[in-house]
């Protein structure tokens, strides 16, 4: 790349970074981001480019492939019911400890890169994300009823945490794990944490990384921009199923919930996410309420 080229893509980047400075971006990061090495380093340093340039991003993220490779070692099988992990008592544990573990790695990679970053200690957890256990009114082929286990629905989240981070020029790092009564531990999807989250604390963004390039039509061609009519069409024709649904279903929360734009976007490209923030060249699908 010519000075010249590298010059004109800062120059383009400019007046994305003066509308969003100031700005919240809720990003939840997942897929092969979050195991391919060189994908890791870029989605830190996004992180810290967009800190340095005045926007203020909170992490949200899974840890889907690490809690197989995990539940392998015990001789287990994930089972998934619409794209959520059934979770029994021992399936709980290990994703307690795996998201935990993923915590510290990407609070690690920050600092390292040059930035500040933090996750709610075992005390501030307890009172971050209120939970519910998940009841599924669907019956399992044999006429019983489907019990999920340790899955979880949010009742409330509690910001302070958030917002202190922020305060304090601090990316929060949440891992999607709700408390219930008598302190009982939940699995909640990571994109619908995102998408609660975005509401909560009145976000610019919400961003979903997938991987895939975005929401596709019947075809498999990426479908660029989407508002809610549309996908509850794609819904009921099943062109949307499994892991998709959770997202289109926190991307539907967060933008009927006063979040500007949602960005299904591509975690398989290096740094996608400067290139859907900062370029004119988006890399997903944008879904808006209108």
């Amino acid at each position: 790349m010519t000075p010249n080229e590298k010059a004109k893509i800062l120059s383009e980047a400019l007046p994305y970074i003066k509308k969003f400075s100031g700005k919240t971006i809720v990003i939840k990061y997942g897929g092969n981001a979050m195991i391919d090495e060189n994908l890791k380093h870029s989605f830190a340093k996004d992180i810290v480019l967009l800190k340095l340039v005045g926007m203020n991003p909170v992490i949200v993220h899974g840890g889907g492939p690490q809690i197989d490779e995990s539940l392998d070692k015990i001789g287990k099988k994930g089972e998934f019911y619409n794209g959520m992990r059934i979770t029994d008592e021992e399936t709980m544990s290990v994703v307690h400890d795996v998201l935990r573990s993923i915590s510290k790695e990407i609070i690690n990679l920050i600092k390292t890169i040059g930035s500040k970053a933090n996750s709610p200690s075992q005390e501030e957890a307890l009172r971050f994300i209120k939970a519910k256990k998940l009841i599924v009114g669907n019956k399992n082929k044999h006429g019983k009823q489907i019990d999920l286990g340790h899955v979880g629905e949010i009742e409330s989240i509690e910001p302070s945490f958030m917002k202190d981070c922020i305060d304090h020029g601090i990316t929060p790092v949440i891992a999607p794990i709700g408390f219930g009564e008598d302190n009982k531990m939940y699995n909640i999807n990571a994109d619908l944490v995102a998408g609660k989250l975005a509401q909560v604390i009145n976000a610019e963004k919400l961003v979903l990384m997938t991987n895939t390039k975005g929401v596709l039509d019947k075809d498999k061609n990426l479908i660029t921009r989407l508002i809610p009519k549309e996908i509850e069409s794609l819904i009921k024709t099943e062109v949307l199923s499994g892991g998709m649904l959770p997202k289109i279903q926190a991307a539907l929360i967060a933008a009927e919930n006063n979040v500007n734009s949602v960005h299904i976007i591509d975690g398989r490209v290096e740094h996608a996410l400067l290139l859907e923030i900062l370029t004119d060249q988006g890399v997903g699908t944008l879904i808006k309420a209108n």
